[in-house]
């Protein structure tokens, strides 16, 4: 027998010891969510539920089989018959054994997102788009549209008109490549990712016999990660929950943060409202974060109105307060963070136990520069490194050919960012340029597009167009003016061609454009980039992840812990980003995205921000600290406008 009183806290045992009817459990950060789910899990089989009659709907398939393994050693038996795992894999089984009432058969595949890629793109052949003219979206692209519209049950007009605006001149096009997309794989027996969720619902809705059969079926459900639903899962737990009403649903609506993919915080809001008569748990014992911590975090997601209201209790004893950090600027920003996690590092903490996060990407630039000048080993967990991801090396290889005009790997590799460029003809090019006094004269001259075949000459055309822009320039060559001009060139478009997160990666370069005002020279700039993307931090067959910090974004550290943890960039339009601002409800999902960044510590929590920033033409300005550091007030006063180094950190005060 299971000791349920003596291994769970009153708030879990309450939730474990339930039998029947819609259960809503508000589960805060390091509160045991997990283990909750775990014991009542094993509970509902001890007293006597087949496990065949229990579905556990997760949001990754290692989250279900731990709870599982761990449900099966607490009642000391196999539990192989319950279906546990994440939404995709449940509609996956469904439709293997229903899937022929929608018109597939047993053996229908599931297409990876290669597949996708390049069936979408058959489908703009097949359509006919003009692909000679521009600004018309990839493969991938036009995938992510779709499939953004089937989890938000949004039209595709209104995801091109609100999220990718810059290609709405080209809707009916789109619309024919989606309609034939739908159509091909249709044909073709096979399924996406979304169409397992939305198939799986279909057939819940339009077959009675089916969804009377899995309702009948699971006697209880539970639900992980409620918060991070959308309304087809929302939906589809409705469906199959209809007729014993036996559900149980773990969330939090304070992490709520993935609204970007499809994510729909009203589905644990509004909870209450689609099961009046659920009961309400809330597990608000943290056992991660010392109490002042858990403090902060608290007097923040207060200021959230659409909520349910919890306060974190910590169990811990007294700790160490959290510590604002304004720096003179970026690069100060930087110089403290890697001294900090030094000094920390020294007094016993391992690197792996420390963690520096941010709301973009782009703004870990500076301390990724730092650690590697000091030798900090370090792993990202938000994307590669920034100077090795590819938009930075393709604006880079620009400014390379402005360098070094016989730069042979510069040019090739602008050269097949152009459509119908492939290798052979960037070969063919680069013939004719290196045999010439002047390669950057030579792209301008008229009867440069007929240097290849007539297939290329468009994509040539881009191209001559773009160095128009760069050359001839003024001497000597701002790297900042050139980066803008060769996002203004045509590479901004090619950006939103390809890549669904365009707007992302125009943000990199733009910082790149800043980060670059700091050289004398277009060589100086490139020299630094050379060294900076030419040494390797740790050696890589080092495997121990402990011995490197983590460099996150704060989506991806949501349900990790760290003793120490560094969020840097809290200033007004980092963080909250200015652009998600102006989505709805914006303000409030940045604010959970504060409040999830500061739940990841356990021990030292340090909020950084620069008091200046630089902007080409108008030099070092003034940055305000965010919204949501100036909540905090009278705390955050304790240093406001002083610059750490002017400042003696007391971390025991």
């Amino acid at each position: 027998m299971i000791d349920y009183e003596g291994e769970l806290n009153p708030e879990q045992l309450r939730v474990v010891m339930e039998d029947t009817g819609p259960l809503l459990v508000i589960a805060g950060a390091g509160s045991g969510k997990t283990r909750t789910l775990t014991y009542r899990v094993a509970r509902l089989i001890e007293k006597g539920l087949p496990p065949e009659r229990i579905l556990l709907a997760t949001f990754t398939n290692k989250a279900a089989r731990s709870m599982l393994d761990r449900a099966e050693t607490l009642i000391g038996k196999g539990i192989d018959g319950l279906w546990g795992g994440t939404f995709h894999h449940c509609a996956h089984r469904t439709l293997r054994a229903h899937g022929s009432l929608l018109g597939y058969s047993r053996h229908f595949t599931i297409a990876d997102p290669e597949d996708i890629r390049q069936l979408v793109n058959d489908c703009i052949t097949q359509v006919g788009v003009d692909d000679k003219s521009d600004k018309f979206p990839r493969g991938e692209v036009i995938a992510e549209m779709v499939s953004l519209s089937v989890n938000t049950e949004r039209p595709l007009t209104d995801v091109i008109a609100n999220r990718f605006p810059f290609f709405s001149h080209r809707a009916e096009e789109i619309m024919a490549v989606a309609s034939l997309y739908r159509e091909r794989k249709r044909s073709l027996d096979t399924m996406d990712f979304d169409d397992l969720l939305f198939n799986w619902r279909e057939l819940l809705l339009r077959f009675p016999e089916v969804r009377e059969a899995y309702a009948g079926r699971f006697l209880q459900i539970l639900v992980d990660e409620y918060q991070d639903t959308n309304r087809l899962q929302a939906d589809i737990i409705d469906l199959v929950a209809s007729q014993h009403r036996n559900l149980m649903v773990v969330g939090d609506d304070s992490q709520s943060i993935y609204s970007f993919r499809g994510a729909n915080c009203e589905n644990i809001l509004r909870f209450p409202e689609r099961y009046p008569d659920c009961r309400i748990f809330k597990l608000e014992t943290n056992y991660r974060s010392t109490p002042e911590i858990l403090h902060l975090a608290n007097l923040s997601i207060t200021n959230n109105e659409n909520q349910f209201q919890k306060t974190l209790r910590a169990v811990r004893e007294q700790g160490i307060r959290p510590v604002l950090v304004p720096a003179r600027n970026v690069l100060q920003q930087a110089d403290f963070v890697a001294q900090r996690i030094i000094e920390l590092h020294r007094s016993g903490i391992p690197l792996g136990e420390m963690a520096v996060l941010y709301r973009a990407h782009y703004h870990s630039m500076e301390v990724q520069m730092e650690m590697t000048r000091r030798g900090i080993p370090f792993e990202i967990r938000s994307g590669i490194r920034f100077f090795d991801q590819a938009h930075i090396k393709d604006v880079t290889a620009y400014l390379r050919i402005l360098a070094n005009p016989r730069d042979e790997l510069a040019w090739k590799r602008v050269l097949g960012l152009y459509p119908k460029v492939g290798r052979v003809t960037a070969d063919k090019v680069w013939r004719r340029l290196s045999g010439v006094p002047d390669p950057l004269g030579a792209v301008l001259a008229e009867g440069f597009k007929g240097c290849a075949g007539k297939s290329a000459a468009s994509g040539l055309g881009r191209f001559q167009e773009t160095f128009a822009q760069l050359y001839p320039a003024a001497d000597p060559i701002d790297p900042s003016v050139m980066i803008d001009r060769v996002l203004q060139g045509g590479y901004r478009d090619l950006l939103r061609e390809r890549y669904g997160d365009s707007g992302n990666r125009e943000e990199d370069l733009l910082q790149l454009a800043r980060f670059s005002t700091r050289f004398a020279s277009l060589e100086d700039f490139l020299s630094e980039l050379a060294l900076l993307t030419g040494i390797t931090e740790d050696d890589p067959r080092q495997e121990d992840t402990r011995e490197r910090v983590i460099l996150s974004s704060i989506h991806q550290a949501k349900g990790l812990e760290w003793t120490s943890v560094f969020l840097i960039w809290c200033s007004e339009g980092m963080l909250p980003l200015a652009r998600a601002l102006k989505e709805p409800s914006g303000e409030e999902e940045e604010r959970r995205l504060f409040y999830v960044a500061a739940t990841r510590a356990k021990d030292h929590l340090y909020l950084c921000y620069p008091l200046t920033d630089y902007t080409r033409g108008m030099g070092n300005l003034p940055v305000s600290p965010s919204r949501f550091i100036q909540e905090l007030s009278p705390y955050a006063a304790r240093a406001k406008d002083r610059p750490y180094d002017q400042w003696l950190i007391d971390e025991g005060d």
